[in-house]
C-alpha cells in the first residue's frame, strides 16, 4: 500500500499514554497507519526519524494574535510558531460588536495563516453574554474569557465599563448553556493592586520584581475562588488560564470535587521557566507577574500530576520598544510561542523528569478536549497528520532575530535549550525542515469552527 508521507522509525510519543519506536503513514493529510519499526511502506516521501522524537503538532490555547502589527500578525506568528513545532492556536479575540467583526477577523486569518487557528471570545460586556448563544453556534466558539483585571479604574481606562461580578456570573450561566462551553478567567484583584502599588511607586522601584510585589500571588488565589465557587453555582465549566502563583492550585485542588462543574487550569511557559528575579528587567512584564521558584517548582508539580491540564505561551508580539521607559509604564505581555517545547523539554523533561507524554497531552490532546477540537491532538489513525519531529541531542539557542515575528526581542534571548525541533508537518504537509521554513509557505491555514 503507498502513502503520501512516512515518517520511518521513530520514539512516537502518544500523548497521556506513553511512547514506543514505529512508523507513520499519512495519506490525504491524516494518519492513516501506525507501523511497526521493522514495516516498510511505500511512499511519495520518507523522512528518516531514526534517532528521534515525532511528538504531536502543539496546540498553542491561549496567544493574543493582531496585538503586535494587526495587518500581518497572521503571516508573522504562525510562521513563527511552525519554527517550534506549533501546528496550531487560539487566540483571544476581543471586538465591541463580535457579530460583526469577527467573520472579517477570521477571514484575515484564512488569507494569512500558516497554521490553524480558532478563537476565544473575550467577554466584556451585557451585550456579549446576551448574544453568546447565537455567535457560539454561528462562529463556532464554544470558548469565552472574562477578564477580572478589567474591572474598576482598570477596566475604564482602556474602555471596558462593565466588567464587575456581575458581568462574571452572567458569563458563566451563559457559558453553562453553551455545548462543551468553558469560561475561562484572568483572575487578578485589581482594585487591591493600588493599595501595594502606590507605596512602591513612591519609592522609587523600577525593578521586575516590584511587579510581583505590587499584584502578589495572593490576588490571583483571591479571584480563583471567586470563580470557582461561581462556576459550581452556575454549574458552569472554568479554566484559570495562565495560572502564576502556587497557591492557587492549591485552593483548586481543595475546590474540586466529583458531581461538581469541572475546574480546568492552564499555566504558561513562562511561569515554568522565568522568575521575577529573572535578569531580563522591563521585558518580564506581564500580567500576572512572573513569581518566585518556588511557584515555579510548585506549578512544574501540578503539569506532573496532570493537575494543571494546558499549558501555552501568552504569545504577544509587540516591539522592544514597547518595553519601556521603566517598569510602570512597559507594555505587559512577551512573544513566546516558538518557545513552548523547547522550554517544556528542558525544563520538565530533562531536569525534572516529566513524562514526555505527559507533556505533549498539556500541549495538544489535553487542548484539543478542551476547546472541542476534532481530530487534533493525538497519533491514532483517522487524525490529522499534524508533528514536531524534535532531535533529542539537538540545541535550540534563542536568538529573536532568527524568527520572523513582528516581535524583535525575546525574554528567552541567549538562552540554550536540549532538543531541536528539526520538522514541523500540518496535515501531512512538511512546513519546516531541517529548522527552517520550507519555501514558498501559503495560507495553509484552516479555521477550527467548534460549534455542534
Amino acid at each position: 500500500m503507498s502513502y503520501d508521507l512516512v515518517l520511518h522509525n521513530g520514539e512516537i510519543v502518544f500523548p497521556g499514554e506513553g511512547m514506543r519506536r514505529g512508523s507513520l503513514a499519512i495519506r490525504n493529510g491524516r494518519i492513516a497507519a501506525i507501523l511497526a519499526p521493522e514495516e516498510r511502506a511505500e511512499a511519495r516521501r520518507i523522512i528518516d526519524c531514526t534517532d528521534r522524537l515525532v511528538m504531536p503538532g502543539v496546540i498553542d490555547p491561549h496567544t493574543h494574535i493582531g496585538f503586535g502589527d494587526k495587518e500581518n500578525d497572521w503571516d508573522t506568528e504562525s510562521r513563527t510558531a511552525l519554527l517550534g513545532g506549533v501546528t496550531g492556536l487560539f487566540s483571544f479575540w476581543r471586538s465591541d460588536d463580535l457579530g460583526a467583526a469577527t467573520g472579517p477577523w477570521r477571514d484575515a486569518a484564512l488569507a494569512r495563516s500558516a497554521i490553524d487557528f480558532g478563537f476565544h471570545f473575550g467577554v466584556t460586556s451585557r451585550r456579549h453574554v446576551q448574544e453568546l448563544a447565537e455567535l457560539s453556534q454561528r462562529f463556532g466558539v464554544t470558548s469565552v474569557k472574562v477578564y477580572l483585571m478589567y474591572k474598576g479604574a482598570t477596566g475604564a481606562a482602556k474602555g471596558f465599563g462593565e466588567v464587575d461580578d456581575g458581568l462574571l456570573f452572567a458569563a458563566l450561566q451563559a457559558g453553562a448553556k453553551i455545548r462543551n462551553g468553558v469560561v475561562g478567567v484572568h483572575c487578578e484583584n485589581t482594585e487591591v493592586i493600588p493599595v501595594l502599588r502606590e507605596p512602591l511607586k513612591a519609592a522609587g522601584r523600577d525593578d521586575l520584581r516590584v511587579w510581583d510585589e505590587q499584584s502578589p500571588g495572593f490576588l490571583e488565589t483571591e479571584n480563583v475562588f471567586r470563580v470557582c465557587y461561581f462556576g459550581e453555582k452556575t454549574n458552569c465549566p472554568v479554566n484559570i488560564v495562565h495560572m502564576s502563583a502556587v497557591e492557587s492550585l492549591d485552593l483548586v485542588r481543595k475546590l474540586r470535587h466529583p458531581g461538581r462543574a469541572p475546574i480546568h487550569v492552564e499555566t504558561c511557559i513562562h511561569y515554568l521557566s522565568l522568575s521575577r528575579d529573572s535578569a531580563i528587567g522591563n521585558l518580564g512584564k506581564v500580567n500576572p507577574p512572573l513569581r518566585s521558584q518556588s511557584d515555579i517548582d510548585g506549578l512544574w508539580e501540578g503539569v506532573r500530576t496532570g493537575e494543571i491540564s494546558t499549558i501555552g505561551s501568552d504569545h504577544v508580539p509587540r516591539k522592544r520598544s514597547t518595553k519601556g521607559p521603566d517598569i510602570w509604564q512597559a507594555t505587559a505581555g512577551f512573544p513566546g510561542i516558538a518557545q513552548i517545547l523547547p522550554v517544556l523539554l528542558e525544563e520538565g523533561w530533562r531536569k525534572r523528569g516529566i513524562p514526555l507524554e505527559t507533556l505533549a497531552a498539556a500541549t495538544s490532546s489535553n487542548v484539543a478536549d478542551l476547546y472541542s477540537v476534532r481530530g487534533k491532538g493525538r497519533i491514532a489513525p483517522g487524525f490529522d497528520a499534524d508533528f514536531a519531529i524534535v532531535d533529542p541531542d539537538g540545541t535550540t539557542r534563542i536568538d529573536a532575530a532568527a524568527y520572523p515575528s513582528h516581535s524583535d526581542y525575546s525574554p528567552y534571548d541567549g538562552m540554550s535549550f536540549r532538543g531541536a525541533i528539526t520538522h514541523t508537518i500540518l496535515r501531512g504537509e512538511v512546513l519546516v525542515e531541517d529548522g527552517a521554513l520550507a519555501p514558498g509557505i501559503g495560507a495553509s491555514g484552516r479555521y477550527l469552527h467548534r460549534a455542534a
